[in-house]
């Protein structure tokens, strides 16, 4: 466990989360914030590793976690990301698992709502 991470001290007990689904390695809570949508999961190890890239064996077992998770739902997204630049701002693996619905609206950065909401919020213009 690193001292300063939240996600350990979640995994630890020692930190409030909402834990929807728990193994002896991970876990499954919902984001604070609410997530983007009311099926929105993080799965997390329950191991401190920095990322996805940092120790593939347990990156596995978190994507196994997600994957029995994702199977409840006709359409979703696995999603985890590696370093800032992947918008990463939370330096312990997890795994999005977000349920979709056609015509939900919830853009991803590489698609065409993406571009279509940030040009509209910005007020962007060319």
């Amino acid at each position: 466990m690193k001292a300063t991470c939240v996600f350990c001290a979640i995994a630890a007990g020692e930190a409030p989360a909402t834990v929807v689904h728990a193994w002896t390695d991970a876990i499954a809570i919902r984001p604070r914030s609410g997530g983007v949508n009311d099926g929105h999961l993080l799965v997390l190890p329950r191991t401190h590793v920095p990322d996805a890239g940092t120790d593939p064996d347990v990156t596995a077992t978190v994507m196994r976690h997600a994957a029995q998770l994702m199977a409840q739902h006709p359409n979703a997204n696995l999603i985890t990301s590696r370093g800032p630049a992947a918008t990463q701002t939370v330096y312990h693996l997890h795994v999005h698992v977000v349920p979709r619905e056609d015509g939900d609206g919830l853009p991803l950065p590489w698609t065409p709502q993406h571009t279509a909401r940030a040009t509209a919020q910005n007020g962007a213009t060319r």
